[in-house]
């Protein structure tokens, strides 16, 4: 059997029946990935401060948000770097922008746990004690080189930065929400200080590195300088949130979603830590918890309502540099533990 290909399209035209008309298709709904949590009340926060602390900072951007994160989390943060590098200048600044008691406590040698804790004074009229406290009770308490001050002071803190609470002759004081600690070292000068307790470094989220500013930048420090900007601009700082505003938004960065598969990565991270060859100590649960904690804030920081694992990646040097030590080997051969967790991060599957 063979098939006539010669017939002209018009008999072929005429002698199909007409096709009936058909109801064009639905469109299609879009997937959308938005937010289903409202960030608007988080995000106008946080631009106001990066407007407040831009008055002053320049640059520094990565430093900036990291503080706010640290803030949404709950957490304590370790700003290190040389001299003159603005470490004191952006821990007041940002104090300034929280609407709550400021304190800050200079460290020294000589420096006493009753210097920082407060101390219990005898009142004659009364024939008993009276507790007095020392300036650590404040919202956001300022330590200024923190690493100048004793073990038997740098004891002192591991309470207050973990249970927000001071014991003091058996009774407990409990600390103003929020609570947080921003203290500064020197990482290049020695003499005269003491290498923190791997207790207390544990107890801050986020170690920073404050390095130098691009060229650009310095110029830009120098015309604000030359132009006699700098200390009235350091006034017009204004505050931007209450202690009812941060509770508020902290409990909504505690109900972002985490996938069971993101907790898994962030577990096998930190674990890694525990056994790799360049490292002599890795990092406790509390590594993990940080992590966690500080993923979601910065998942609501960047407009979602959901951790991703570039968010782990993005906070994991920040969390761990100073919660891991180096073998003595790769320690004397210029190893940093940004470049171990680096490793660490290349070698575990990211989950998708």
């Amino acid at each position: 059997m063979t098939s006539d290909f010669s017939s002209p399209a018009s008999d072929l035209t005429t002698a199909q029946p007409p096709l009936p008309e058909t109801e064009p298709a639905p469109p299609v709904a879009e997937t959308s990935f938005g937010s289903r949590t409202d960030f608007n009340q988080l995000q106008t926060a946080a631009a106001a401060i990066r407007q407040e602390l831009g008055r002053i900072i320049v640059g520094q951007q990565e430093l900036i948000e990291l503080l706010l994160t640290a803030i949404l989390a709950n957490g304590h943060v370790l700003l290190e770097g040389v001299p003159g590098v603005a470490k004191t200048l952006t821990a007041k600044l940002l104090a300034r922008t929280l609407d709550v008691p400021f304190s800050r406590i200079q460290f020294t040698p000589d420096m006493m746990p009753s210097d920082v804790l407060g101390t219990s004074i005898y009142r004659p009229n009364k024939a008993e004690f009276e507790f007095r406290p020392g300036p650590i009770f404040a919202s956001v308490v300022l330590i200024d080189e923190i690493n100048r001050a004793p073990a038997k002071t740098q004891s002192a803190l591991f309470e207050v930065m973990e249970e927000h609470h001071v014991t003091q002759d058996g009774v407990t004081y409990a600390m103003q929400e929020p609570f947080m600690v921003l203290a500064t070292q020197n990482p290049v000068e020695q003499e005269g200080t003491y290498r923190l307790p791997e207790a207390q470094l544990d107890r801050f989220l986020f170690k920073i590195h404050i390095g130098y500013p691009t060229t650009e930048e310095e110029v830009s420090i120098l015309q604000g300088h030359h132009a006699g900007r700098g200390s009235a601009m350091l006034s017009a700082v204004q505050a931007v949130l209450t202690a009812e505003q941060v509770a508020q938004l902290r409990q909504q960065v505690q109900q972002q979603h985490v996938e069971p598969k993101l907790l898994e990565y962030i577990a096998r991270i930190v674990g890694q830590t525990r056994a790799h060859k360049s490292l002599y100590l890795g990092a406790s649960p509390r590594a993990s918890l940080a992590l966690l904690n500080g993923a979601k804030a910065l998942a609501a920081l960047r407009g979602r309502d959901f951790v991703t694992p570039e968010d782990v990646q993005y906070l994991a040097p920040a969390v761990l540099r100073h919660r891991i030590l180096l073998t003595p080997e790769r320690e004397m051969e210029g190893t940093t533990p940004d470049e171990v967790v680096k490793l660490i991060l290349q070698q575990i599957e990211v989950p998708r």
